[in-house]
This record gives structure tokens, sequence and C-alpha cells, in this order.
């Protein structure tokens, strides 16, 4: 695997994604542990406000700081260490492991950022794990703008929108996605049964661990500590 060869072609799109990363037995041990916390009718994480002004109807579950050792295990891959160093340079560090539950009927995510843009070195790296297929059965593809994290500011609008360089993806179970916290993405409706991710959250060397604390959507800045709207984009618009 040529990790410097991959990390310029992730610096170039602001994603890259590998199929067969990882084992489909290890995948699916994860997706039995996911779906035994889960259940298939878990209640929302977040309030009514964020869900509504969001569009986003996704559950997240931290199973490292519940002792699931299990989830230690994509963490440690050698490969995926020496992929995100040749991404982030020396002195990165893991943030955390978030994964992420959509039932049936929901939403999905509407196009965000997962931490805002201002400063291009202030970034995170989600790096999705696919436990799962995700295609035109279960819904719930997930998008990205390509190039559209060194564009800056995801645009204001009160509606839906389509982008030139949009992509869509379709993982496969054993797929990992690596995303730029400034690229502009979205996850489609869900029509299956449900539909999971896990995010292993990383950042460069000084970057601030709260950095995805404010994520920037089309209409609103949301900080998820105090779960409040920082900023009401379509009224400075």
């Amino acid at each position: 695997m040529n990790y410097e060869l991959l990390a310029e072609q992730f610096w170039r799109d602001g994603f890259l994604l590998i199929e067969d990363f990882f084992s489909l037995e290890l995948m699916d041990e994860y997706n039995e542990k996911i779906l035994q916390h889960f259940g298939m009718n878990p209640e929302f994480f977040h309030n009514e406000e964020f869900l509504t002004k969001s569009d986003t109807e996704v559950i997240p579950w931290f199973p490292q700081r519940e002792g699931e050792i299990l989830f230690d295990s994509v963490e440690q891959d050698h490969r995926l260490v020496a992929l995100s160093q040749a991404i982030l340079g020396s002195g990165w560090y893991t943030q955390y492991c978030m994964v992420m539950f959509s039932g049936q009927g929901t939403k999905g995510q509407a196009w965000h950022q997962d931490c805002p843009p201002e400063n291009s070195h202030f970034f995170n790296l989600n790096r999705l794990v696919y436990t799962m297929d995700i295609n035109e059965e279960t819904g719930g593809k997930t998008m990205a703008v390509r190039g559209s994290h060194k564009l800056g500011v995801l645009p204001a609008c009160d509606h839906d929108v389509d982008f030139p360089e949009q992509q869509i993806f379709s993982p496969k179970k054993g797929t990992l996605i690596l995303l730029h916290g400034h690229t502009w993405h979205k996850v489609l409706p869900v029509t299956g049964k449900y539909r999971v991710s896990t995010n292993y959250r990383s950042a460069p060397k000084n970057v601030p661990e709260n950095i995805t604390d404010i994520c920037v959507y089309r209409n609103m800045r949301y900080q998820f500590s105090t779960n409040t709207v920082v900023e009401d984009r379509l009224a400075s618009a």
C-alpha cells in the first residue's frame, strides 16, 4: 500500500475510499455488537431543535468509553495508523470512536461540515468504517463534494442543494472512507431496516480536542456541548 500516494489523493479530493480494507469477519463482529447495543428502535440522542433544524436523524454511541475493547481493533490496525500518519503528519492523535445508527425511514444527514473551516489548519479527520453494505436497498449512501475542503464555508441555504463536484458513495462491508472535516458531505435517507457506520475521529498535532464541538449546516452552526444554535446562518445570509 502506497501511503504517500493515497495521502496525495486525499488532499486533492478531501476524501479517500478504499474497499476491502477490513476483514468481513471483523466487520460482522462489529455489526453484531452494534446491533446488540442499539436494537432496532433506539431513542434519539439529540434534542428536537437539533433534529428539526439540522435535518439529521443519526444516533451516536461511543463504545470505547464504555469499555468495549473490540473497538480497539480498528484503531490499532497498523495500516490505518500508517495512512493516518501520512495524511496528518507527525504528532497526530486519535480523538474518539463514534458509532452512528440510523433507523428505517430516517432522514440521514443534511449537507454539513464537521468543524468550522475558517482556519485551514484546524480540522478533524473522519476515518469511517462500514460494517455493512450501503446500497440501493439500505439507502443511506454517503455524498461528498470533491475539493470542497479547500472552498471555505458551506453556502448558506434554506433548502437542499446539489453541487457540480458532488460524489456519491456506496461503501461495501469492510470499506474505509477517510473524510476531511471541512469537506461538504451528507448522508441520504435510510430506506432499509437500519444503517450504521463507525467513525474513528482523529486530528493533526496542535488541533484542539473539541474541534468538532461546532458543526456547520446550511442554515446554522450548532454547538454540541451546549446543545445550542450559535449562529442562525439564514438570518445573516
